[in-house]
């Protein structure tokens, strides 16, 4: 017979070989959990998926799939027609004789307008300046040319606008512009031209764009948020400050709160929505400045914690969620309920938060949420309940960059420092006219119009 052993040996037995097991398994399941991590229940992007996150289950009210286009109860949307003045010619279809022949004509018409293409959309323009002999010097005197025409060069300025609207809006490499035109119009102009072109229109863009940047420092509210950028395969980030009326891109090298002295001041008096990232609480800490860090991101890493293998965390989350949950309920019913009421429901909902989220269990990702949301600090994710105007997520910035982010998948970047400062003013046009209803093409053709010519440039400074 083997030899018995004691409570203390098997206790020690027990403690060399499950301990190690038992660490081994939690590191598998935090493993696991961050294999887990996705756009929908954390901070990263759509395009980090592997696979695409679970769809949520479908409401029980609605049965069935969803067709395709308008929705019943949905008012019709159809275009305008084209005004008299906006009409090239008119093509009348009359009956002949014969077939009209017992019948009264109507002056009534069956309309139908057709857009085309000319055979060939482009205008070509000789321009020639006749030189004149002096008999008495023998010197040649030449017309003089007008000063747009010969600062255009060969790409006049409706052209110029065309191909930056494409460069910037439609995400489009000179290859694709070059060849666009070629097969379009049988232009035949070489990709170098085309980059002189953009960087023509860049430099007419410069003043306007550092307008906007002076007018950063000024704003009430300002959305930030930040992308990489590759230039020449180093790696930089492009900055996105969405103000109410304008949209300001910048691309340094930096991601560091550094960006945010040099772009906002050493203190800003404004309301800055960001997520949690260290730049934007560095800058906070040293500016003074307040800020309202996104609900969005953190429903998210609250989501990732309801959905965690530990039951224990699993629990906690869920019940941080479901104050959230109530918590923006409330704020969707605020033209149902009284200001008593609205305002009674959205501190419990608020406090219920804290009260859960500062008692977490004894969990590294539990821990660290919980420091957030010490003392005062709580108060920079509900700044939107006190500052109004203060969007509680910012989506709005986040909805901006995805079009730089659109663009860096396709250009795979920039080559130089001429590259990012076309993007940047680019860019900023794009996302600024957006919000101000205006056309990118008439801004960019206004731009350099005036450039050609020496006058001052348009302004994306919106009033109102």
């Amino acid at each position: 017979m083997g030899r018995r052993f004691t409570e203390d040996e098997v206790r020690e037995l027990i403690a060399e070989t499950v301990a190690p097991l038992l660490g081994r398994i939690a590191e598998l399941e935090a493993e696991v959990a961050r294999l887990k991590k996705n756009s929908g229940n954390s901070s990263k992007p759509p395009s980090s998926d592997i696979v695409k996150p679970p769809r949520a289950k479908p409401s029980k009210k609605r049965r069935g799939k969803r067709r395709p286009g308008g929705q019943p109860g949905h008012a019709k949307h159809e275009r305008k027609p084209f005004g008299s003045d906006e009409i090239d010619q008119v093509v009348e279809y009359e009956l002949t004789d014969e077939d009209a022949c017992g019948l009264q004509p109507l002056d009534e018409w069956r309309v139908l307008q057709q857009v085309e293409l000319v055979e060939r959309p482009l205008i070509v323009t000789e321009h020639r300046a006749r030189r004149y002999l002096d008999p008495r010097t023998g010197r040649i005197h030449t017309a003089p040319l007008p000063r747009e025409i010969v600062n255009a060069g060969l790409i006049g300025p409706r052209l110029s606008a065309a191909a930056a609207f494409q460069k910037a809006a439609c995400h489009m490499s000179y290859t694709t512009i070059q060849n666009f035109w070629r097969q379009l119009a049988e232009l035949d102009v070489s990709r170098g031209q085309w980059r002189r072109v953009v960087g023509r229109v860049s430099a007419a863009l410069q003043r306007p764009y550092q307008q906007l940047c002076d007018a950063l420092p000024d704003q009430r509210v300002l959305g930030i948020d930040e992308s990489g950028h590759k230039d020449s395969g180093k790696r930089h980030w492009t900055w996105c400050f969405r103000a109410e009326r304008f949209t300001v891109f910048r691309i340094d090298p930096s991601r560091g709160s550094d960006v945010l002295r040099r772009m906002l001041g050493e203190t800003f008096g404004g309301v800055i929505g960001c997520d949690y990232f260290s730049a934007y609480r560095k800058y906070m800490a040293d500016a003074g400045a307040t800020v309202q860090f996104c609900m969005a991101h953190l429903i998210r890493e609250v989501r990732f914690l309801a959905e965690h293998s530990s039951q224990s965390l699993s629990r906690w989350g869920g019940k941080l969620l479901n104050w959230l949950k109530q918590l923006f309920q409330t704020l969707h019913r605020a033209g149902e309920l009284s200001r008593r009421t609205f305002a009674r429901r959205i501190d419990a909902a608020r406090q219920g938060f804290l009260r859960q989220v500062r008692h977490p269990p004894s969990h590294t990702e539990a821990q660290a949420l919980a420091r957030r949301f010490r003392g005062r600090k709580a108060d920079h994710y509900f700044t939107f309940l006190t500052r109004p105007g203060v969007e509680p997520t910012n989506n709005l910035t986040e909805q901006a960059i995805r079009h730089v982010v659109i663009d860096r998948r396709i250009t795979q970047g920039t080559r130089g420092d001429s590259g990012m400062r076309w993007c940047e003013r680019a860019w900023t046009v794009v996302a600024t006219c957006a919000q101000q209803g205006r056309r990118v093409f008439e801004f960019f053709l206004e731009a350099v119009q005036t450039h050609l010519t020496n006058r001052p440039t348009p302004s994306l400074l919106a009033e109102g």
